[in-house]
């Protein structure tokens, strides 16, 4: 099994035999857990990771009975209940987590450091210590929050749900137009300067689904517009472009209007529409 786990990228040494056992995903970060692996017998073992829907089963010695493949059917089921249940754990607990903040919070900081560095004001965030929170909702419900450090960094509450999950800038009642992006300085970039209310999918992976749900609630007379990022120090490194795809494949998805910010001659730095924003204001990060 460890010569199968290798071909993706997992170098680990497989431990106990009959035990449900996790290891890291290689293209996600430390911690993540997000891989899981049993050795059935001395003769067969399973493994998978959940964010990319892969399982394998694999014969570590001669051939598996009827009855060995039957059990490992059966193995494979129940780790995917027991997978689904801890999932659902792990976002009821950060759900709770950041309704609790969220009520706690208090109002932001307009000369927080990030504001001021992205010159914009603080719309829909809220303040903790020196974190801005951002609320993510589902289905009208407030099921996590993103965490903006003074420098930037951005993190999300620990399990707490991504897909699907967005926040807002603006309001949506009575509008015309609505944009989609990917993060909370370009939708209020996007907002201040068009007027617009802005959907935050947070990041490239989650536009299609914000989009898709924001398509289904929204009647047919509301034009959507993708709003993307433009990687295009990726594609320098010779990696594909995440947000121009992502952005483009989400506005195929819905039939939607796709938005690309233009930059300035020799500008090699920005990304974004609030990069684009700033550089023309005369500033920058």
């Amino acid at each position: 099994m460890a010569d199968a786990l290798a071909r993706h990228g997992v170098l680990i040494t497989p431990g106990a035999w009959g035990r449900f056992h996790r290891f890291d995903a290689p293209d996600k970060p430390k911690g993540n857990a997000n891989g899981w692996y049993i050795i059935h017998s001395p003769r067969a073992a399973s493994f998978g990771m959940w964010h990319l829907d892969i399982t394998e089963t694999v014969t570590l010695a001669g051939p598996s009975s009827p009855e060995v493949s039957a059990q490992i059917r059966l193995e494979m089921m129940q780790a995917r209940l027991r997978q689904e249940q801890e999932r659902q754990m792990r976002e009821a607990h950060a759900a709770e987590q950041a309704r609790c903040w969220w009520t706690q919070a208090r109002p932001t900081d307009p000369s927080h450091p990030y504001l001021a560095r992205k010159r914009l004001p603080a719309y829909n965030l809220r303040q903790r210590g020196g974190m801005l929170l951002m609320p993510m909702y589902l289905d009208g419900e407030l099921v996590n929050l993103e965490r903006i450090s003074p420098d930037g960094m951005k993190r999300t509450l620990p399990g707490g749900r991504i897909k699907g999950a967005a926040s807002l800038v603006g309001r949506l009642a009575g509008a015309e137009s609505v944009l989609v992006a990917e993060g909370w300085s370009t939708a209020a970039a996007l907002h201040e300067t068009m007027g617009y209310p802005v959907v935050i999918a947070r990041n490239a992976d989650n536009l299609e689904p914000v989009a898709r749900r924001l398509r289904q609630r929204l009647t047919e007379k509301v034009g959507i517009t993708i709003c993307g990022d433009d990687d295009r120090h990726l594609s320098a490194k010779g990696k594909p472009n995440k947000g121009r795809i992502a952005a483009r494949h989400s506005a195929l998805a819905i039939d939607a209007k796709l938005l690309m910010p233009s930059f300035c001659e020799d500008c090699e730095t920005c990304t974004d529409f609030a990069d684009v924003r700033l550089c023309r204001q005369g500033g920058g990060e």
